[in-house]
């Protein structure tokens, strides 16, 4: 095989193994419950098998396949640094998954899908997203599932940047490829960190809420992957709920076992989604707005539309962060049940 290859992948290894090393060190132990869903050995794991892809590098051994002793194909070995097996060794129904995963590697590299917000009877929705920089590394959309629910995603990737905002072109790509195919969640993201987590072009992890929304039972049925916990708000309750988290942020275990869960909506209810660009605004005295600010200025705002929510929340960072330049990207989306 050539050794470009090889090169590109010792490359990338190097710096997932940084990254993810760099996160473990420096991340305080909230962040690290957020991103892990309380198990940070899922992380060790992941390192593990990056130190021993690196190690079959050094005694050339990455890629050759136990069966045969020749190497996989060299497009498949990119995709994932593990694969030790050749096509033609799998069975049907193994072969037939393994090119579809082929498959959506070359589709998540194609243009950036647009992006709009859809029109659901009997609920008002709005959206807003500043990045950091000239590219942002925060990404929501809207979707279809196959049975036309609707589908409703928020994500922060580690990073800035053009790095990080190619990764949530490739996600957005990832998730309008698959969500047509499935009504469930946890399908989306456990193909999407399959997808990831050995593809030596992704280096970094990215947190996720994804869901989908049936407007018939007014049910929401996510998972959250390491998100900041979104707040809903009851109709006349004078406090906020979080919505917890049900896996790790993808691309940063290696084992990922997606959990849904499914809250119900009434009239008057309302879900605000957010990335820590928002909670994580630094005043003059370096102190951070935090959830607690965030779900009072909710509070503040129960009897107001999506968009004046979103304005609301917009001026309350721009004062409390004394107008200075966006340190992190800020992303949110409100949606709310008509009366």
């Amino acid at each position: 095989m050539a050794t470009e290859i090889f090169e590109r992948i010792q490359i990338g290894l190097d710096e997932k193994r940084r990254n993810v090393t760099e996160f473990l060190e420096a991340a305080s132990d909230a962040e690290k419950d957020t991103c892990l869903c309380d198990d940070q050995r899922c992380a060790q794991d992941h390192l593990h098998v990056v130190e021993e892809c690196l190690e079959k590098i050094e005694d050339n051994t990455l890629g050759i396949c136990v069966v045969c002793r020749e190497y996989v194909d060299p497009v498949r070995l990119e995709i994932d640094y593990t694969a030790h097996v050749c096509l033609d060794h799998y069975s049907d129904d193994e072969r037939r998954r393994l090119e579809s995963e082929l498959e959506l590697s070359q589709v998540v590299q194609r243009a950036l899908l647009p992006q709009q917000v859809p029109m659901i009877q009997g609920v008002e929705l709005a959206a807003f997203s500043r990045p950091a920089e000239i590219i942002g590394g925060d990404y929501f959309d809207f979707f279809k599932f196959r049975d036309g629910s609707h589908g409703l995603v928020i994500a922060d990737v580690s990073g800035h940047g053009v790095s990080a905002g190619m990764l949530m072109s490739s996600l957005q790509t990832a998730i309008r490829t698959i969500a047509p195919d499935t009504d469930s969640p946890e399908e989306i993201l456990e193909r999407i960190n399959r997808f990831y987590i050995h593809n030596i072009n992704f280096t970094t992890f990215t947190t996720i809420f994804l869901a989908r929304f049936d407007p018939a039972s007014m049910t929401l049925t996510y998972v959250n992957a390491g998100h900041n916990p979104p707040a809903v708000h009851r109709r006349g309750e004078e406090s906020v709920d979080w919505l917890i988290r049900t896996a790790p942020a993808i691309g940063l275990s290696e084992h990922f076992y997606p959990r849904a869960e499914t809250v119900t909506f009434f009239r008057g209810d309302s879900l605000l989604l957010y990335t820590d660009g928002v909670t994580e605004v630094l005043n003059i005295s370096m102190e951070q707005f935090g959830q607690d600010r965030l779900a009072e200025l909710v509070l503040q705002n129960t009897g107001s539309t999506a968009p004046d929510m979103l304005q609301a929340i917009r001026r309350a960072l721009g004062t409390f962060g004394n107008n200075q330049p966006l340190a992190d990207d800020v992303t949110l989306v409100a949606l709310r049940i008509l009366d």
